[in-house]
């Protein structure tokens, strides 16, 4: 390209016409390439060698594939002369004349700076400078042009210029460098300051060759944070392009190809250099981004010294304009309106750590996802596999709820939506959703974006996307910068300390662990607890963090309305207004730091007490706001008439579950209370089993026979298709079938434990028996097909004793008495987890509970109902008598109040 060898080649004459073109690359001292005007698309190059002159050929690299062959390194003052008319040229408008063109289609012209032949002459400055010599062989004489050349070149060696100075310009040979050993180590040494360099040639949009100044390094620099469309190499070698691929190198090549520049080089990762390219009219990289020649590369993204935030605003320009290859980008939340896309929201819940519950200013609720960040997670997990694991369970998780719970809960937040997850299913032919449709958004209060601050704590991870994936955070940069700063610090998941263990004791429904932490909660007074669930308008789940336990907690003082649930008849409908009372004790207490009095629990293991929330008593709130009613046991608290004052005013509004309540007249409420009276309808029962909490099961009489036709239908079928031994798997809850070994027969009942050998009530026997012996009760016999046939009742006015050894020897004394036994059974009053009653032996129809009371060996539970005042006057005095001839805990003489705690009981003032 740089050396005319010999006139000879020149094979044919052309006319010589004058065309205006724009200078674009200057391969050497004597060879440019010109374009003409874009028409649709990038404009059609020319060659064109200037006519009589010859300079210096420029250094070559040996082919890779010749080992074999070296460089070919620069001739003298190559350079200077491809420089001076780089310089000169590019990207100025010139005017050439084609002389000759030879059979292979080389280009030989006059090229003139301007729009016409009376510009400059670029060959005769060459000559001039002394950077081109003249080819006088076979000169015209005729020809002026060449004559004037040939005076230039005597002028040039008379003054010694260029090539002409003495020493044969050895000094003006560079030293290329197309191989750098160390690419990190020479990247680093750069301090990621500009460097000096000249952009040889354009490969992409995005990827360009490098000659680096002052110390001639030749380098491959691809753009930090964007990928511009490419060419592929086709297994026959040729290159078939992108959509736009020809146009983002076209529009890099006309602003950079041959320019003056400075490079940033910011990385160097698996020999690949990054960096910014600078001209003095722009950045590129932003450029090609706003005109939509390239799209964001999040893998270099984070090296780009410039600002990624720059990066995406031009990006994000591009697509909302559709420019080129955004012309069918469709924004993830194109399809939603403003106010859906941005709104303030009020903070209920915060679900595992990457998740909340909000209400909007409409009063609905909805789940928002927190963008482009994953929750700490167990290593190896597969989601349709794994079974649920508590936040205490996971490292990281219970601390990155509670960052959210402590900044977040309660308050409200600014919302901007990213992205709308379309539901997945767990695989290709299941029709059950794996994740269900997502709403994933970037959350902030007070400015500070949550996502963002959960990474930046370690108790979050960023999502790595597919480059094509668009679905992702606005704020994805941030996300990732935090992601490193994290790990540079190791803060939490990226710490190398050892992980923090949580053990929590969760007692919920565990009765033997609840009464051994029932003293200390009723010694503490108020305790400190954080609300995890809400069971129901007063039924909750609570965390102790003293005693790092989770409990069941049941408030006192109040009957709230009971929602839907499962029972052994068959699904129990909701009363009224029982979902508003849940929705209101979630949002009053839900995640919320609270204190709570207990007072005691019930057999199940729950806790009773009070909840305060910010000097609010939740059982007050629920009854002032008419989404409860006072119960009775309320009358011996402290907040007995704040609750009643409440009620009376709920009543008055006639306000949600008072709507329908009708005040009676006074005449009327006078009659009724003189009517009131205690009502005795005892009927005949059969007590079958009495518990060691001193509750009884009994059957009705009047339903024997049906019930042991029932048991011989029952065992006909499962004499005809016997259980398989151990194809039971035994749960806690269930209602099964066992055998009874004494007589081998089938019996139904209640599982009470899940252990090796599995405690089995039957009736009316008792035994242990393993889980191998049980099996599933048949369907036509199921809880949900029939009723229970025994039910639970414990005893009216009588306290059950604390102490065991007192309760067992109660607990004694009634299985000799009545159990297997007929009775006459009469329900005095509800209570908590079943009816409260009064029994009598079948003969002589004496009050076995008052019998109990007589022989000192229980004290009475004073009840205030004025209607029962007459039976509690009657074990009053029973208990009198007993005091009197000093029987079993009276057996004191001098019997003082704190004597009762030997036994067991509470003395009531």
């Amino acid at each position: 390209i740089a050396t005319i060898t010999a006139i000879t080649t020149i094979t044919a004459t052309t006319p010589a016409i004058t065309t205006i073109s724009v200078i674009t690359t200057v391969l050497s001292g004597c060879a440019i390439i010109v374009r003409g005007q874009p028409r649709g698309g990038p404009p059609p190059e020319r060659q064109i060698n200037l006519s009589n002159i010859r300079t210096g050929a420029l250094a070559r690299r040996a082919p890779q594939s010749q080992p074999d062959q070296k460089d070919t390194p620069d001739e003298p003052y190559a350079f200077q002369a491809r420089e001076f008319l780089r310089k000169m040229l590019i990207g100025k408008e010139v005017c050439f004349t084609v002389e000759v063109k030879t059979a292979l289609g080389r280009e030989y012209g006059m090229v003139y700076l301007g729009r016409d032949t009376t510009g400059e002459n670029i060959a005769e400055s060459l000559v001039n400078e002394g950077l081109a010599t003249v080819r006088r062989e076979g000169i015209r004489g005729n020809n002026p042009d060449q004559a004037r050349l040939c005076d230039l070149e005597d002028q040039a060696k008379a003054s010694k210029k260029g090539m002409w100075t003495e020493g044969g310009g050895t000094n003006t040979i560079r030293d290329l460098k197309y191989i750098i050993e160390n690419p990190r180590n020479f990247v680093d040494s750069m301090h990621q300051k500009p460097v000096n360099a000249v952009i040889e040639h354009v490969r992409d949009g995005s990827v360009v060759r490098a000659l680096l100044l002052p110390d001639y390094y030749l380098v491959t620099v691809m753009l930090s944070g964007v990928k511009c469309p490419t060419f592929k190499r086709e297994a026959d070698g040729t290159e078939s392009p992108e959509p736009f691929a020809a146009e983002a190198k076209f529009f890099t090549e006309s602003r950079l190809l041959q320019r003056d520049v400075q490079i940033i080089l910011e990385s160097c990762p698996n020999q690949v250099i990054l960096g910014t390219v600078l001209h003095p009219n722009g950045n590129i990289t932003e450029l090609l981004l706003k005109e939509g020649f390239a799209r964001c590369v999040d893998w270099s993204m984070a090296v780009y010294t410039q600002g990624a935030e720059k990066l995406r605003a031009g990006e994000k320009s591009a697509k909302e304009r559709k420019v080129r290859i955004w012309k069918d980008y469709v924004a993830p939340t194109a399809n939603m309106d403003q106010k859906d896309r941005q709104f303030v929201a009020k903070v209920m819940q915060v679900v595992n750590a990457d998740a909340v519950v909000v209400k909007l200013n409409s009063g609905e609720y909805k789940t928002i996802h927190l963008s482009s960040i994953r929750p700490p997670r167990i290593e190896g997990e597969v989601h349709k596999d794994k079974r649920f694991r508590p936040i205490y369970d996971i490292p990281y998780m219970f601390e990155a709820r509670e960052f959210m719970r402590k900044k977040i809960i309660g308050k409200k937040v600014n919302v901007t939506v990213d992205y709308i997850r379309a539901a997945t299913s767990s695989s290709e032919t299941s029709t059950i959703p794996a994740f269900a449709e997502r709403t994933c958004a970037t959350v902030t209060i007070g400015g500070i974006n949550i996502a963002e601050a959960l990474v930046s704590k370690g108790f979050a991870t960023v999502i790595r996307y597919r480059q094509d994936d668009d679905q992702r955070s606005s704020h994805y940069d941030e996300l990732l910068a935090a992601e490193a700063r994290a790990i540079k610090n190791g803060k939490g998941l990226h710490s190398k300390k050892e992980v923090p263990i949580h053990r929590v004791a969760d007692i919920s429904g565990e009765t033997q662990k609840a009464k051994q932490f029932l003293p200390f909660l009723q010694r503490a007074g108020r305790s400190e607890a954080v609300v995890e669930y809400v069971f129901s308008g007063s039924r909750l789940k609570l965390y102790m963090p003293k005693e790092t336990c989770l409990i069941t907690f049941l408030l006192a003082g109040i009957e709230c309305p009971r929602g839907s649930r499962n029972m052994p008849g068959g699904m129990q409908v909701a009363e009224p207004f029982s979902d508003e009372a849940m929705a209101f004790t979630k949002e009053l207490v839900l995640q919320r730091e609270v204190e709570v009095e207990v007072e005691s629990m019930d057999k199940a293991g729950n806790f009773i007490g009070w909840l305060h929330i910010e000097g609010v008593n939740l059982s007050v709130a629920l009854v002032e706001n008419a989404l409860s009613k006072v119960h009775f046991t309320a009358e011996r608290s402290s907040y007995y008439k704040t609750l009643v004052s409440g009620e009376e005013a709920s009543r008055l509004r006639k306000d949600k579950i008072w709507a329908n309540y009708e005040e009676k007249k006074v005449e009327e409420v006078v009659h009724v209370m003189e009517e009131k009276e205690r009502t005795a309808n005892y009927r005949a029962v059969y007590v079958t089993e009495i518990t060691d909490t001193m509750h009884f099961y009994t059957q009705d009489v009047e339903t024997g026979t049906q019930l042991e036709n029932l048991m011989e239908t029952m065992r006909a079928e499962i004499a005809a298709q016997p259980p398989v031994e151990g194809s039971y798997a035994a749960r806690r809850g269930d209602y099964c079938i066992a055998n009874f070994s004494a007589d081998g027969e089938w019996y139904a009942r209640y599982q009470l434990s899940k252990i090796q050998s599995i405690l089995t009530i039957y009736l009316p026997f008792r035994e242990i028996v393993p889980s191998t012996r049980l099996a599933v009760i048949p369907p036509a016999f199921s809880t949900r097909t029939l009723a229970a046939q025994a039910t639970e009742y414990t005893f009216a006015y009588i306290q059950v004793p604390q102490d065991e050894d007192a309760r067992a020897d109660v607990v004694d004394s009634l299985v000799r008495d009545i159990q297997n036994t007929q009775c006459l059974l009469n329900v005095e009053h509800s209570g908590v987890t079943c009816p409260h009653v009064t029994l009598q032996f079948a003969d002589s129809k004496d009050d076995v509970g008052l019998s109990l009371v007589k022989e000192g060996m229980v004290m009475v539970d004073v009840r205030k109902e004025k209607h029962l005042q007459k039976m509690v006057t009657e074990y009053l005095n029973g208990q009198e008598s007993a005091k009197t001839a000093r029987l079993n805990i009276w057996r004191y003489g001098d019997f003082r109040d704190d004597d009762a705690d030997e036994f067991g009981y509470k003395l009531k003032k």
